[in-house]
């Protein structure tokens, strides 16, 4: 290890691989809801920058979320039912074009969620357009991330990525927690991998393009967005 100073860009996940353990696989998924529920921060995402331009949407139409790289849906799914509970009008496409993630996601019911197994370049070269593009723990997936971004906004006005931040004390916690799964899923090994090849606040700031807001975020999370209300805002403001 290189101490995390670093990104180790050279490390595969090993859920990427179209041979590995099936029902390791599928345990990993259906882990991915729990923690994603406790780490991820999209319920405090939600109620400060998506629920107030779902209440901002002229009611003429459904707003429009695209979730890119969506798994085993539990994002998706948490969203889509967050705005049911608000009466807000919100239609989520989940894409993934891994044909795994998307028939494990398409086992549980997802009301409000279209399932597309697809890659956002297909659709923005198709000319699909979204009011907002989200994702979770793509960013540090990613070869050409100046690339995904260009992509991202070309699909919608709004985008809001989310991935782990970078850091000593977030592989230990994490190391911990997920331990108990080491012998069952992926969780705990593929999580390490990919905290050791995620993005620093600054580091994404360095790549971002003009308009793109890179940010810290607790814990241990990083945001890049174009277009998004920050906290407090009312649903107004664009990135930085």
């Amino acid at each position: 290890m290189s101490g995390l100073r670093e990104r180790e860009t050279h490390l595969v996940e090993f859920m990427d691989d179209p041979a590995c353990d099936a029902r390791r696989l599928d345990t990993t998924y259906r882990l991915f809801g729990p923690v994603n529920r406790l780490v991820s921060g999209w319920r405090g995402l939600y109620r400060d920058r998506i629920r107030p331009l779902l209440a901002a949407h002229p009611a003429s139409r459904p707003f429009r979320l695209l979730d890119v790289g969506s798994g085993g849906g539990d994002i998706a799914r948490s969203l889509a039912g967050w705005a049911r509970r608000d009466a807000l009008a919100l239609e989520v496409t989940a894409i993934d074009p891994d044909e795994r993630a998307v028939a494990f996601a398409a086992r549980v019911p997802h009301p409000g969620v279209e399932l597309r197994r697809a890659w956002a370049a297909e659709l923005a070269g198709a000319g699909e357009r979204f009011d907002l593009v989200v994702s979770n723990h793509v960013l540090h997936h990613l070869d050409d991330l100046p690339g995904f971004l260009a992509e991202s906004a070309r699909l919608a006005p709004r985008v809001l990525h989310s991935d782990i931040r970078r850091s000593s004390l977030a592989l230990a916690l994490y190391s911990a927690v997920t331990w108990p799964t080491a012998r069952r899923s992926f969780l705990f090994a593929d999580g390490r991998l990919s905290i050791r090849r995620s993005y620093t606040a600054d580091e994404l700031h360095a790549l971002a393009p003009a308009g793109w807001r890179a940010e810290a975020a607790s814990p241990f999370r990083v945001l890049v967005s174009r277009g998004m209300p920050e906290p407090g805002d009312g649903g107004g403001g664009g990135g930085g």
